[in-house]
């Protein structure tokens, strides 16, 4: 079985192989926004108060505007989306679970460890990735029609024209989506669930009080009321994609797909080219189903160089 837990990241196990500072390394295996949203100055009570009411309503309401959320829809934020991944098994009532892959494998993690069957084919509960991460594949609405549909839109802030965020307000229906990839800040982890609020109920249920912090919050809510910021940064990103797919073609990669966070190319041999771009102090993203598959992040603007000499 491929492991369940396969991801990005993992850059002190790379220093412990290739050597450098973490300062030295260029961090490419992941998707995650390389400019990240500029943190607002935080009040002390974010810091010292329990989160109140107030402050999660504000979220919510930000939330549900940024979004176009229908109002029959309901909503819940956690620690990232991962872990209301984890969540979502333990509210669900259903014999078999469709996952079409390869995708995200956390979503197939967590129905394994609550103990639901994990197909491909048809089952009463499915999970679509939109866009699909590693390879960026969108899906349509009518593909969508299990009892239960959990739509994981965690990189779609980047192309918010093909979100189905409409489809939150059909019964069965979670759209899943992440604060830390689009704007940049993955170490705060925060994330939403959004959809039939009978299933979202019983997702706030499980997750308790609390269960996002006052600084969360407070920079979540500062960054959903900015929609200039997420315009500005969607043509950036989209010009930074560019940049890497030429970069990338000129020395023999064939580009699969992906988002403008993270670009999918075909190689002669993945893992030889990890190591080459390792030995840089550049790391990367492979998979263990496919030799010839790299991903690649985005550089921050300062840091192009490095992948430019190392290529």
């Amino acid at each position: 079985m491929t492991d369940q837990r396969d991801h990005g990241g993992g850059l002190d196990a790379a220093i412990r192989q290739y050597g450098g500072s973490r300062d030295d390394w260029l961090d490419l295996s992941t998707g995650i926004n390389p400019v990240p949203y500029p943190l607002p100055r935080l009040t002390a009570d974010s810091w010292t108060a329990l989160p109140d009411r107030a402050a999660f309503d504000r979220l919510y309401a930000l939330a549900r505007n940024f979004w176009r959320v229908p109002q029959a829809a309901g909503i819940i934020g956690g620690t990232g989306a991962s872990a209301i991944i984890a969540a979502l098994p333990r509210v669900l009532e259903t014999s078999h679970v469709a996952i079409p892959g390869p995708t995200y494998n956390e979503h197939s993690a967590a129905f394994l460890a609550a103990g639901w069957p994990v197909r491909d084919g048809a089952a009463d509960v499915r999970v679509a990735v939109h866009p699909n991460n590693p390879d960026g594949r969108v899906w349509q609405a009518e593909d969508l029609n299990s009892p239960i549909t959990i739509i994981d839109e965690s990189f779609c802030d980047v192309m918010p024209e093909a979100s189905l965020i409409h489809l939150a307000a059909r019964p069965g229906t979670v759209v899943l989506k992440s604060f830390g990839k689009f704007w940049g800040l993955a170490g705060l982890r925060l994330g939403f669930a959004i959809g039939d609020p009978a299933i979202i109920d019983r997702l706030t249920d499980l997750l308790g009080p609390w269960q996002i912090s006052g600084p969360a919050l407070a920079i979540g809510a500062e960054a959903l009321a900015d929609p200039q910021w997420a315009d500005d940064t969607r043509a950036r990103l989209k010009m930074d994609a560019a940049r890497l797919d030429a970069l990338l073609e000129s020395k023999g990669a064939a580009l699969l797909g992906g988002t403008t966070l993270f670009r999918l190319y075909q190689v002669q041999d993945a893992k030889a080219a990890q190591h080459h771009l390792a030995q840089h102090h550049i790391w990367s993203r492979v998979f263990p189903y496919a030799s010839d598959w790299l991903r690649l992040g985005l550089p921050a603007p300062d840091r192009w160089g490095q992948l430019e000499d190392a290529l």
